[in-house]
């Protein structure tokens, strides 16, 4: 998705992939073969790159390690990098910048577990440091017993080596993220914060912006997103999942705490695609690039995006024609993937003057092209 903002900017779109088929390769002209973990070709990649990012933050520490070795630039940085890829590290820097967050503890042993469910109450949420995503490496225990097998691999080496990141569990109303920009030279820009609509821990919808949202609470989530976008060194896009929970019964506004960071266009950001001046691809190529950033104003007064995941269809080509046929105005974004069950293989977009009907239209589209419906 990255590629047309490419060619209009005149920027040369060149990635590294798994095999020549992938999705990616298809739409990229410039897509040398090779594994993402074999340090020569990765390196050998990155010598022809003016500037190195990523699209997922999985990458192993010994090939950013040889990558900076190497004198390339890369963004984000390792040094900022590592707070997406490791829970802990990211609790940890975000209590010293007191942003607000659930409250949360390391655990080692299952004596730990009990303590910190004595504090906060059964169940608490255990989370893989590192590694998990979707839903992935993601507990909710009632007793200390059942992060057994997870405790017995603290200490070994592996995304468990530095304990199991345990938190409250919280009772949100609903969850929300902030999008900003941060480039080189310290320009940033944010989009208007947004609902994000969660599934068995899959994002399905994306309301934009965020409905009937305090002005107070979105300034300061606002505010939050570009002061750990700053105090981290981002460069490039970075998203700030949150969850807004309500006023205290002592009165007072509504307030959020932050869940997770994730350093890279991202799905609560796809409906910038067709809803804002400047989309998250264009603007995170500006970003890494240190151009000018964009507008990240909305062109509507709603944007909605709903995922397609697959489930129903082998081949989507007639699905399509019937979702553009149905409704012109659906915005459809397929990704090349091949379809499983549960998989994101799309998205699409509505913009209108009316959220609920931006919604209904779709959840109709999505769900067609998913094969949840046939009509």
């Amino acid at each position: 998705m990255m590629q047309g903002p490419a060619v209009e900017l005149g920027v040369q779109l060149s990635v590294l992939v798994g095999a020549a088929d992938e999705a990616a390769a298809l739409v990229v002209p410039s897509a040398p073969v090779g594994s993402p973990t074999d340090l020569e070709a990765v390196c050998a990649f990155a010598r022809r790159c003016d500037v190195v990012t990523f699209d997922h933050e999985h990458v192993p520490p010994d090939v950013l390690a040889a990558l900076e070795a190497d004198g390339i630039p890369l963004h984000p940085a390792p040094t900022a990098l590592r707070f997406a890829q490791d829970k802990l590290a990211m609790r940890t820097r975000l209590t010293e910048l007191a942003v607000p967050a659930p409250r949360w503890t390391a655990a080692r042993r299952p004596s730990d577990v009990e303590v910190f469910a004595g504090t906060v109450g059964w169940p608490v949420v255990a989370k893989m440091p590192r590694g998990g995503y979707d839903g992935k490496g993601i507990r909710v225990v009632e007793r200390a017993a059942d992060l057994d097998d997870w405790l017995a691999a603290v200490g070994t080496p592996g995304p468990l080596e530095d304990g199991v990141l345990l938190e409250e569990r919280v009772a949100f109303s609903r969850e929300l993220a902030v999008l900003v920009a941060r480039s080189p030279s310290g320009q940033a820009a944010a989009w208007p914060v947004v609902e994000t609509v969660q599934a068995d821990g899959i994002c399905t919808e994306v309301l934009a912006p965020a409905p009937a949202i305090q002005p107070g609470l979105a300034a300061a989530a606002t505010a939050a997103g570009l002061t750990i976008a700053g105090e981290l060194g981002v460069t490039g896009v970075l998203a700030v999942e949150m969850f807004e929970v309500p006023a205290p019964e002592t009165g007072g506004s509504p307030a959020y705490l932050v869940n997770e960071l994730a350093m890279r266009p991202h799905n609560s950001g796809h409906w910038s695609m067709d809803g804002a001046v400047t989309s998250q691809f264009e603007q995170h190529l500006r970003a890494v690039l240190d151009l000018p950033l964009g507008d990240p104003r909305t062109r509507a007064p709603w944007t909605v995006m709903a995922n397609v995941l697959g489930a129903g269809h082998e081949e989507l080509y007639s699905a399509y024609r019937h979702v553009m046929a149905r409704d012109p105005a659906v915005k459809v974004h397929l990704y090349g993937k091949p379809v499983r069950p549960g998989r994101k293989i799309g998205h699409v977009n509505v913009s209108g003057r009316s959220l609920g009907d931006a919604r209904a239209r779709a959840t109709h589209a999505a769900d067609f092209l998913a094969g949840a419906i046939d009509e």
